[in-house]
């Protein structure tokens, strides 16, 4: 009796997908991993609602070439963080605790691929080691004013007069209904979105304590917009190789966001896509191919 070849296919090592804890500080950071350790690697951050679950298909897309890891931020995912008050969350804290994960894990050299939240914090981590930094990867993470769309509106109120009833007029903002909304807008076939994301992370965000955790994350995000400049000056200073993968009908954060890197950074890689805000959910193949011909000329070369 013969068993079949497709059968016996199976990833190898390399390409399987692991997942880990590795305690950082006072917070076990959840990640995914993939792809040979003595490959380039690729350090991937979520933004708001998501988390590493989002790159899942960009990390079976890449691992073949390249060392992916991809963490849970703390109060998402899996990742296993402090309660409010025990732990700051703002965002140079949570850069702070990323900054202490790959510090755990050793890693003096990656690229950046960065979605909303996970932009200030890729930010900041370039800001303090520019060295380490050898290219950045933006889908839909904003660094200029023009990217904020009237979505903002409510929330800019709120980073102007931070009062008790602004802050209950945004309490629908970290629900279920407000994710599967952000995961839906601006996609013209809403059937491609799978609803595993939006229901995942509805579910996480509920957990008790979280709602307070992303209002005060809501706020600081203030902080984010007043570094811009300084994150620009980075970009102009340091000149890193950079794409940006940019749903181009993202209600948050507008194409103009993408199209200013070319202000500082002339060379930048813009490419838009037909899509929302979580662009990967939509038009992963797509993405994919575009970070993996920038990633094979930028950083593949070089290594």
């Amino acid at each position: 009796m013969t068993t079949s070849t497709t059968e016996n296919v199976s990833a190898s090592p390399a390409t399987q997908i692991h997942y880990r804890y590795k305690q950082s500080g006072d917070v076990n950071v959840f990640y995914r991993e993939a792809g040979d350790p003595a490959a380039p690697v690729l350090l991937m951050l979520h933004g708001f609602a998501g988390s590493s679950f989002m790159f899942r298909d960009l990390i079976a897309q890449l691992a073949d070439r390249y060392h992916l890891i991809a963490p849970d931020l703390p109060a998402f995912g899996f990742t296993e963080a402090p309660a409010r008050g025990e732990y700051a969350y703002t965002f140079d804290q949570l850069a702070k605790t990323i900054e202490q994960f790959t510090e755990a894990l050793n890693l003096d050299s990656y690229a950046l691929m960065v979605h909303d939240y996970g932009a200030p914090v890729g930010w900041r981590l370039a800001l303090a080691h520019p060295q380490r930094v050898t290219a950045l990867i933006s889908q839909n993470g904003n660094a200029y004013e023009e990217g904020l769309g009237e979505a903002w509106a409510p929330i800019q109120k709120y980073w102007r007069e931070p009062t008790s009833e602004n802050r209950r007029s945004l309490s629908e903002f970290p629900t279920p209904a407000s994710i599967k909304w952000q995961y839906l807008e601006g996609v013209a076939d809403q059937s491609l979105v799978s609803p595993d994301g939006y229901t995942l992370e509805g579910m996480q965000v509920v957990r008790p304590g979280n709602t307070d955790i992303q209002l005060d994350l809501l706020l600081d995000y203030a902080s984010n917009v007043q570094m811009y400049p300084l994150f620009q000056h980075y970009f102009r200073q340091y000149l890193p190789p950079l794409l940006a993968v940019w749903g181009k009908n993202d209600p948050f954060f507008m194409a103009a966001g993408a199209e200013a890197w070319k202000r500082d950074l002339p060379e930048a890689e813009i490419h838009f896509y037909d899509t929302g805000h979580f662009a990967l959910e939509t038009h992963a193949q797509e993405i994919g191919d575009d970070v993996r011909d920038f990633l094979d000329r930028h950083i593949r070369q070089s290594n």
